[in-house]
């Protein structure tokens, strides 16, 4: 049996779709309202905040795989991410439980370094602390052996369906409503973007690797790193037509940030648009040579041809 915590958004539904088609049909799926994602799913509702929930939760499972979200509110984060996690964690000590970890990178410096599994912790802002202080909670029961578990770390998410992303909501959203795309503060800054099937399908991989425990890993991207000018370009390639945008200044985002609670959640995250924000994938590349990565084109095309069916 393995078991997806989290599995309502988009990481958590391609990573069911990815372990039925290459490793098992014994997959639970976990969440406060679960679903089934494949029809031989089984399905548990539980508040993983609840020690005994998540328990129960993991109960006779081989693997079990955090993809948990929450809404992005500092408070909440600070409230529940940490308490949620250690749940889980002695969850899956209790059940003899192998742990996935699906992380991302706000616990990373937000400068113009290449980031590696190396890059010492450096967070910006609330929800960096928190995205650290999870991360190190792993970390530590990797080091004292007391659980088998892997981080497998993501940057930022493009892609389809339910992906949320300050790219798919600047760009991809505003060409679905015939709007002019906004960037965050440059667009020529480089920046890497990961598909979110590919995080998805990577890390089902590691999971069923058992050498690739005990570490972490950054997921795999196109190694284009194209700045948003590119990225656009490709995108009015894609879809024919000249994209036009609007960078959105700095000063812009901490005025609406006085209105919307939601802008002012992603103020935290601004310096990495200011920087070239690059994410090295060469050691999961190198252990994993025959992985296919999704190229920006390639995504992009997706997009355009789910937006073109959603008209229908």
């Amino acid at each position: 049996m393995q078991t997806i915590l989290g599995a309502n958004g988009q990481i958590g539904e391609e990573l069911a779709r990815e372990l039925k088609r290459t490793f098992t049909s014994e997959i639970r799926i976990v969440s406060r309202n679960a679903k089934k994602i494949n029809d031989t799913d089984e399905v548990f509702s539980a508040d993983l905040s609840i020690r005994e929930k998540a328990v129960e939760a993991v109960k006779g499972s081989d693997i079990a795989y955090f993809t948990l979200g929450l809404p992005i509110s500092s408070e909440l984060w600070e409230k529940q991410f940490p308490l949620i996690l250690h749940n889980v964690i002695e969850a899956c000590k209790i059940n003899g439980t192998k742990l996935v970890f699906f992380d991302n990178t706000y616990m990373y410096p937000q400068d113009d370094r290449v980031l590696t599994e190396k890059t010492p912790f450096a967070p910006v802002g609330r929800k960096g602390r928190v995205r650290r202080k999870m991360a190190e909670m792993v970390l530590k029961e990797i080091e004292s052996g007391e659980l088998e578990a892997v981080i497998c770390r993501a940057p930022e998410f493009y892609g389809p369906g339910k992906t949320q992303s300050i790219t798919n909501t600047l760009i991809f959203d505003n060409i679905k409503e015939n709007k002019k795309l906004k960037v965050p503060l440059s667009v020529h800054k480089k920046r890497s973007l990961i598909w979110t099937p590919d995080a998805s399908r990577a890390t089902a991989l590691i999971g069923n690797t058992p050498d690739a425990f005990g570490q972490t890993w950054h997921l795999p991207v196109d190694k284009s790193h194209p700045t948003y000018q590119e990225f656009i370009g490709i995108a009015s390639e894609i879809y024919d037509e000249n994209l036009q945008y609007n960078i959105v200044s700095k000063f812009l985002f901490k005025t609406g940030s006085l209105f919307n609670q939601k802008i002012k959640e992603l103020l935290e995250l601004l310096p990495r648009y200011e920087h070239d924000n690059i994410f090295d994938d060469s050691k999961f590349r190198n252990r994993f040579p025959e992985f296919q990565v999704t190229t920006y084109k390639q995504g992009i095309g997706q997009i355009k041809n789910e937006q073109l069916l959603e008209k229908k």
